[in-house]
């Protein structure tokens, strides 16, 4: 399994994504989940993948192969040179879906499960950031005012922070905080979640992926942040009021 989030707020967006794939109880694997695509300056996009890994791959083999072809001025319409970021999610959402109608009934048919979805995220000079959560048979919804964040995968865990915190005036480093603590949550309750972690954070108006990092089992920002967090919810739990038992 996988859990990745993207979190939308006024001054940006956050995105996060664990790496481990489980093919099995003793066969557990690393594959990026997170794609990034820019024109500095000009626009970033961001995709985040769930469900089935042979699906997502060939979704993202095709928009790969789509970016490549423009870039070497063939006349073909990329998530890079399409009109808006709406069209980018159409362009994304029908990549699934070719793929969907070419593997569906034989990946179904060997008993494994075919479903998949798609968080993209980003934004183009001229327009706003958009946050974009694409199903298995392609269509999709965006985030709006009143849900400021997408999950993927193994959601339960990590979205009673982001319920409490995230609304569209949160700072962008709170979201960065409740983003992690999502995860670090997810981590601690669910074996099919594992590090490392793959962070790109975008600001808006700079239309661009302004950092990009990979946090590893060790990294220590995010053991401090982990570790604290804990520190803080214990000495929450013990301040609160006794409860009569009777």
């Amino acid at each position: 399994m996988t859990y990745c989030l993207a979190v939308k707020v006024n001054e940006g967006l956050v995105l996060l994504s664990d790496t481990r794939t489980n093919a099995g109880l003793d066969d557990i694997s690393r594959f990026r989940k997170m794609f990034i695509w820019e024109q500095p300056g000009e626009r970033s996009v961001v995709l985040l993948t769930a469900g089935n890994l042979g699906v997502t791959q060939g979704v993202i083999t095709r928009i790969e192969a789509a970016v490549d072809a423009a870039s070497r001025g063939e006349e073909v319409e990329s998530i890079l040179t399409c009109s808006t970021l709406y069209r980018a999610a159409e362009l994304v959402g029908e990549a699934m879906n070719a793929m969907q109608a070419r593997d569906r009934a034989r990946i179904e048919a060997s008993g494994a499960a075919a479903d998949a979805t798609i968080i993209l995220a980003g934004q183009r000079n001229g327009g706003e950031m958009r946050l974009f959560l694409i199903y298995t048979a392609g269509n999709f919804i965006e985030a709006t005012e009143d849900t400021s964040f997408f999950q993927i995968g193994e959601h339960k865990y990590g979205k009673p922070i982001l319920d409490r915190v995230i609304n569209p005036e949160t700072p962008l480093s709170d979201a960065l905080k409740a983003a992690m603590i999502s995860m670090d949550s997810t981590l601690r309750s669910n074996l099919s979640v594992g590090m490392p972690l793959d962070l790109a954070v975008v600001h808006a108006e700079q239309y661009g992926v302004v950092q990009s990092r990979r946090f590893e089992s060790d990294d220590p920002v995010f053991r401090q942040i982990s570790e604290a967090w804990s520190r803080e919810l214990r000495a929450a739990f013990h301040a609160l009021p006794e409860v009569p038992l009777r």
